[in-house]
């Protein structure tokens, strides 16, 4: 079952195009990774489906609602933690929960329930009195999310949940996630991509305002890994080989990273999707007669996925 659905989202500003026809579905109980450089339009996108602004064109539902449409009933479903959490801190913990709770419609016996077991989720139960004043950032972003699971919502919007901080709270704070998507469809923007590798089971790519991408981690690694990167070390002359790679066709690009010591040379051979430059590349090598004692293809990362798609050479 669709827990998110988009159509065509498009959002300008002015001339410029923040998102292009963007078109995506999430399933139920999935954590998706939402990547893109600085400006591609992440942030614009999760904003469109929390309702914070209206889509130029298109449209998409949440948990069967239409954002336009039935955009309170459509809230209702999801809570959002922005990448800068707004937090009032001359308030307690506890109050400003509180505050945050009747701002959505939450009230009589259920407050108390609902902020209690939040705050457990989020490991603030011993935090209730403090002033979030005098909260650490890890324990700011704690009450961020706290606030977004208020109202028990079906899809939880994080922006950058682990943003400004240390090794050992970005750890803590990708635990905590990982637990809520056991109840909660969770869609995160995050740079660290070593983070979506080991929670998110699904990845969406934006660059430019266009979805690039929109699949498993490992499916996308997978597409890539046949052409991947192939590296290689010989010895002999630099021009002749490169010349011959080049030449041939599934080869997008060929690198130089040496001269290396002892007239050994070092490249790197970008080829298309789908093929393996290997076994050419030591023809042409073996052709000159010059000793080959390297080759090796890269096992691609989803960082590389990201690089080759958003990459501008």
């Amino acid at each position: 079952m669709s827990m998110v659905v988009a159509e065509h989202l498009h959002k300008s500003f002015g001339r410029f195009i923040a998102v292009r026809d963007a078109s995506f579905s999430i399933n139920k109980g999935e954590i998706v990774g939402f990547l893109g450089p600085n400006g591609a339009g992440k942030t614009t996108t999760m904003k469109m489906l929390t309702g914070y602004l209206p889509p130029t064109a298109g449209t998409a539902r949440i948990a069967g609602h239409d954002i336009i449409r039935n955009s309170l009933e459509a809230r209702r479903h999801l809570g959002y933690m922005p990448e800068n959490v707004p937090l009032y801190e001359d308030l307690r913990v506890f109050e400003y929960l509180q505050y945050r709770a009747k701002l959505k419609g939450i009230c009589g016996k259920s407050v108390r329930a609902q902020i209690g077991r939040a705050m457990e989720r989020c490991g603030l139960t011993e935090r209730y009195r403090n002033l979030i004043s005098t909260l650490s950032k890890g324990y700011r972003q704690r009450v961020g999310l706290a606030d977004a699971l208020l109202g028990e919502p079906d899809l939880l919007i994080l922006d950058e949940p682990t943003n400004g901080l240390d090794p050992n709270q970005i750890r803590q704070i990708r635990e905590l996630i990982r637990s809520l998507a056991t109840e909660h469809t969770v869609i995160l923007s995050t740079h660290i991509l070593s983070e979506v590798e080991m929670i998110c089971n699904k990845v969406i790519i934006i660059d430019q305002g266009d979805i690039k991408a929109a699949d498993t981690p490992a499916k996308l690694t997978h597409d890539l890994r046949a052409a991947g990167r192939v590296s290689i070390e010989y010895k002999g002359e630099l021009e002749p080989v490169v010349r011959e790679l080049e030449a041939f066709e599934p080869v997008k690009k060929v690198l130089v990273e040496g001269p290396l010591p002892d007239g050994w040379q070092r490249v790197i051979v970008r080829a298309e999707p789908g093929t393996d430059t290997r076994e050419k590349a030591a023809a042409i090598i073996s052709a000159h007669g010059y000793p080959l004692r390297h080759i090796y293809r890269h096992i691609p990362t989803l960082e590389d996925v990201f690089v080759e798609m958003t990459r501008r050479d």
